[in-house]
């Protein structure tokens, strides 16, 4: 289908190298440059799904671009421009092998953790009584190591970032707080939207002159996990299930599809009917976290499209 991108092939000028990630194609350039495409692949429990999901690349995209903008105030960004809906292009970075993960509420890892009777996760010293989805009452911060390719990260202790010189104290005392001031400005965008923003993860890198940089997605449903502000409260009280704002709804999917990413499963069938389905639950997910209407671009073939926009980039 002309209207998904799987897969990109472009040749720019002065390419050094290309990346495919689960999701982005990125593309290295001289001059430390990066174009990012934001292909529709989607990925549960570690692995690429066979079809992509009509516009989930672009709407990824543009929502990266808009949070990027929002907080570029607090910190420097990678972002340079944004010449098509799914294309990000911006500045190489040295990154840091730490991803800061900032934690509002006793949600996902943290509350696996938590119910195996851990009561200290990254030297955060967590009070006992606490339910699933419990606010803390101050935001912590739980970084991970950035593993390699097929690796899961790994939890590590501030006091060992700075033991295995992953980073020097001064460096991880800044990152630390600004991942803070990005989580404070992230809660106050989401509330505006009747949203929390219950955890999300950042990534950082140093630019060519050695200044702490933002890189990657940032306050996206793929990396944040968001709850609904009006219903929160009486969820919690009775003890029920959080109304979620990510793509969880897709892993559920699957589940009740018998597929957990575990050896020997199969795949269930994406067909048209469920990519529709994934497809109206991102442009929802849009419309909620930027308060604004999904305009479907014009020209729908999504190859031609970029070219388009980035002649000036291409051999």
């Amino acid at each position: 289908m002309i209207n998904i991108l799987n897969k990109s092939n472009f040749v720019f000028k002065d390419q050094l190298n290309k990346y495919e990630g689960k999701v982005r194609d990125v593309y290295t350039l001289n001059n430390n440059i990066l174009v990012m495409i934001a292909s529709d692949r989607i990925s549960a429990f570690d692995v690429v799904m066979p079809k992509g999901i009509t516009y989930k690349g672009q709407i990824l995209n543009q929502i990266a671009v808009e949070m990027l903008n929002k907080t570029s105030d607090i910190v420097p960004n990678w972002l340079i421009s944004n010449p098509d809906p799914n294309v990000s292009i911006g500045k190489k970075c040295n990154p840091i092998k730490v991803e800061m993960v900032v934690r509002g509420y006793l949600s996902g890892h943290a509350f696996r953790e938590y119910n195996s009777g851990k009561r200290e996760i990254c030297g955060n010293k967590i009070q006992n009584g606490l339910k699933e989805n419990d606010k803390f009452k101050f935001p912590i911060i739980t970084p991970t190591t950035k593993a390699d390719q097929g690796l899961h990260d790994q939890d590590i202790n501030p006091t060992d970032i700075i033991k295995q010189k992953l980073l020097s104290k001064e460096d991880y005392d800044k990152i630390n707080e600004i991942s803070l001031s990005l989580y404070k400005r992230g809660s106050e965008i989401a509330n505006k939207q009747g949203l929390i923003l219950v955890d999300t993860k950042y990534e950082f890198g140093y630019d060519q002159n050695g200044t702490i940089t933002l890189i990657d997605e940032i306050h996206t449903p793929d990396s944040s996990r968001y709850f609904y502000f009006d219903s929160y409260e009486e969820l919690q009280e009775k003890g029920l299930k959080q109304k979620q704002l990510s793509k969880e709804f897709f892993r559920e999917w699957l589940m009740l599809n018998n597929f957990r990413g575990l050896q020997n499963q199969l795949i269930p069938e994406i067909n048209e009917d469920v990519i529709s389905m994934v497809s109206k639950r991102y442009i929802e997910l849009y419309e909620k976290l930027l308060g604004k209407r999904f305009l479907e671009p014009k020209n729908k073939n999504i190859i031609d499209r970029i070219q388009k926009n980035l002649t000036n980039y291409l051999v």
